[in-house]
């Protein structure tokens, strides 16, 4: 997910967002560690996502206590 559409999710869009994308990545190790997925890079991207996510999550609460 780019980071201009994660920026145009409200604050609890972004929350349900991140909670659907952390299952995936539990889903994408467990069949994994199971037996190879096609491409590997996808456990990389989803990491990512959820890390941008966290990002904009701290940015919107650092925004919020000024």
């Amino acid at each position: 997910m780019k980071q201009k559409v994660i920026q145009e999710l409200s604050t609890p869009e972004l929350v349900e967002r991140l909670v659907e994308e952390k299952q995936q990545l539990i889903k994408l190790k467990l069949n994994h560690a199971v037996s190879p997925i096609e491409n590997p890079q996808k456990i990389k991207e989803q990491r990512r996502t959820i890390a941008r996510m966290h990002t904009e999550i701290r940015k919107r609460q650092i925004n919020e206590a000024k």
